[in-house]
Formats: C-alpha cells, sequence, structure tokens
C-alpha cells in the first residue's frame, strides 16, 4: 500500500490485507500505515482471550511491544443470535484453525439450515497503544441477518452471506466506499478518528 512519509507511523496488528486497506483509507490523513506482514521478523501473538476485548488488547500490546510503535489492533466477531452469539470471538477459526472464509460461511449456513430466525451482526473492537503505552478502546456495531446463500464479490469473510439492517444487498455486493460508511469497522475507526482530532494528532 502507498505510504505517506510526511505522516507518523501506525503498526497495524494483522496480516489481513483487506482490512488494513479499509483501516489505510480511514486514518490516511493521521498516520501512514504499516502492517504486520511487512515486518517478517514480528511474531503473530496466540489470540488466547475469551472475548474480543481481549483478544484486540493482547494483540496491540504484544505488537507494541515488538514494534516500539503506536499501534491499533482489532478482534471482529459475526454474532449469530439463533447461535447463543457464536461463531463470535472464534469467528476467523469457524470451521477450524486453518479454514478459509469459504469454509467458514458453509459451517455457518449448515448450522443456520431451515432456521426462520438468522437475526446477527458484526461487531468489532479496536485498541489503541499510544507511544506512552496507554491503552485506548473503541467499538463498532453493525445490525443484520445471514442470507440463505453467498451473494457478491466485494468485502471478505463472511460480507457475501451478511445484509445490513435496511439493506436488502449483502456487505459484499456493496463498494468499498459504500461497506466503510455503515460498517462496524468504519464506526469505530471513525470514533478512533474522531479521538485523534480531539487530541490534535
Amino acid at each position: 500500500m502507498p505510504l505517506q512519509p510526511e505522516h507518523p507511523t501506525l503498526f497495524f496488528g494483522t496480516h489481513n490485507r483487506n482490512k488494513a486497506a479499509e483501516v489505510q483509507a480511514m486514518v490516511a490523513s493521521h498516520f501512514r500505515l504499516c502492517m504486520a506482514a511487512d515486518m517478517p521478523g514480528v511474531a503473530e501473538p496466540e489470540e488466547t482471550g475469551k472475548t474480543l476485548k481481549e483478544n484486540a488488547l493482547l494483540k496491540a500490546r504484544a505488537y507494541h511491544r515488538a514494534t516500539g510503535l503506536p499501534t491499533l489492533a482489532d478482534d471482529t466477531g459475526l454474532e449469530v443470535a439463533a447461535l447463543g452469539g457464536a461463531p463470535g470471538v472464534h469467528s476467523a477459526r469457524y470451521a477450524g484453525p486453518q479454514a478459509g472464509a469459504e469454509a467458514n460461511m458453509q459451517r455457518l449456513l449448515q448450522a443456520l439450515a431451515g432456521q426462520a430466525h438468522r437475526q446477527a451482526r458484526f461487531r468489532t473492537v479496536f485498541v489503541y497503544i499510544d507511544s506512552a503505552g496507554q491503552a485506548h478502546q473503541w467499538e463498532g456495531i453493525l445490525e443484520g441477518h445471514i442470507l440463505a446463500a453467498a451473494r457478491g464479490s466485494q468485502g471478505f469473510g463472511y460480507d457475501p452471506i451478511f445484509c445490513p439492517l435496511g439493506s436488502t444487498r449483502s456487505l459484499a455486493e456493496h463498494s468499498p466506499e459504500e461497506k466503510n460508511a455503515i460498517s462496524h469497522r468504519g464506526i469505530a475507526l471513525r470514533a478512533f478518528v474522531a479521538w485523534l482530532q480531539a487530541q490534535g494528532t
């Protein structure tokens, strides 16, 4: 991704370039972003937290210790009401430790087979560790429901089977700009950017 040398560096604790592109678009006026994949020597911490907040915090602290940079990290989960909030914190590994997005979606669709109640929400927690080592947190939620089959080619993860509240399209049928305007990540990132502006960053 293009760097903007006039801005300070923010380390984003992810190997997911799709997610990093979303974040870079939101913070470009404040930071130039680098990510875990840009620093092969930086180990990826194990996500042992029992909640999204715990995972985001442990990732942010681990990457901050490893890089010495102001660090942003998140954890995001898809919470399906009919499944008691699952897959939740296990969303990225729902179909197994090495499973990809397609396998995760298929397992979820199978779990909801014949289920009329398909209410769901995406929830993301961002934790920012500043240059002084202090932690700050923001959360974003996007309500919606799970579709009967995947639709669309934009986005990533569960986007093709998630339809936001008030829409007739899956998230994967929204452009990146449309998605950022309504998404759980966009909500949390706008709160983060507003905080940066209030700090004069």
